[in-house]
């Protein structure tokens, strides 16, 4: 998949026109979504995760595994692969405590709850009908003696959790799908539940000019933003310029604890 348009502002006339003409048959789709999207905004309209919790129910129903992101089930094995070989090459083991927020239906989810030992593995989203699908994929994997914990949340606090439990915490597509706020609780927050030599890596839609999103589903930001709001907090983030190399449409940062901590 290539690197999405880092200077195009999804948000203008002239852009949408333009993406119009070189892909008409999207253009139902996007309608099909607009209209969801003015309905969902009467309903919630300033709950973000109430909103995109309803986003998913729709799209869940529909396909869960296009609900994630995977229009086809090849890209879905593929890009679980991807985000599974990244972390075990960049050292997860089998014995560490991984936490993953927006788990979805476990498109990589399966293969780290396969990798790591029983009951290592502890997923949370904010879509109950998504983890139903994720009951499903455990199911068809066969991983049921692997316990994983998959777990509905409110909000990204994780108040829930222990104190310096994860050496590992991911999360695939949820900060392109999160405005600033939502991002902003997840940073102030995630350090609490990290090991001292713990990680957290997130992947972010990235622009290069002003920063927008599309329908209130789809966010655009600067990586320096979401470098400052991670130091904001007091963790050391870091622009993962590898993952850039890999087939997909979004950008990686890393954010640990203070060296000192």
């Amino acid at each position: 998949m290539p690197r999405k348009n880092l200077t195009a502002n999804r948000t203008s006339l002239t852009h949408r026109v333009r993406y119009a003409a070189r892909h008409p048959d999207r253009v139902p789709r996007y309608l099909a979504r607009a209209g969801r999207d003015a309905w969902l905004r009467l309903r919630h309209p300033r709950d973000h995760v109430a909103y995109y919790r309803a986003v998913m129910r729709s799209d869940s129903a529909a396909d869960p595994e296009a609900a994630v992101g995977s229009r086809t089930h090849d890209r879905w094995l593929a890009l679980g692969k991807m985000q599974f070989d990244y972390l075990v090459e960049h050292g997860l083991r089998p014995g560490d405590r991984m936490l993953e927020i927006g788990c979805g239906n476990l498109r990589a989810g399966w293969r780290f709850i396969d990798y790591l030992e029983r009951g290592r593995y502890y997923g949370l989203d904010i879509s109950p009908d998504i983890l139903f699908a994720a009951q499903d994929t455990v199911v068809r994997h066969g991983l049921q003696d692997k316990l994983p914990r998959l777990t509905p949340v409110r909000d990204l606090t994780f108040a829930f959790l222990p104190d310096g439990h994860f050496r590992v915490v991911h999360a695939h597509s949820v900060f392109s799908h999160s405005p600033p706020h939502v991002i902003d609780e997840c940073l102030a927050h995630v350090g609490r539940v990290l090991r001292p030599d713990g990680w957290f890596d997130f992947t972010f839609d990235r622009t290069e000019t002003a920063e927008h999103h599309v329908l209130r589903e789809d966010f655009y930001y600067r990586t320096e933003t979401l470098v400052a709001l991670a130091e904001k907090h007091g963790l050391r983030a870091e622009f993962m310029a590898d993952w850039e190399k890999l087939p997909h449409g979004q950008s990686k940062i890393r954010v640990r604890l203070p060296a000192d901590s």
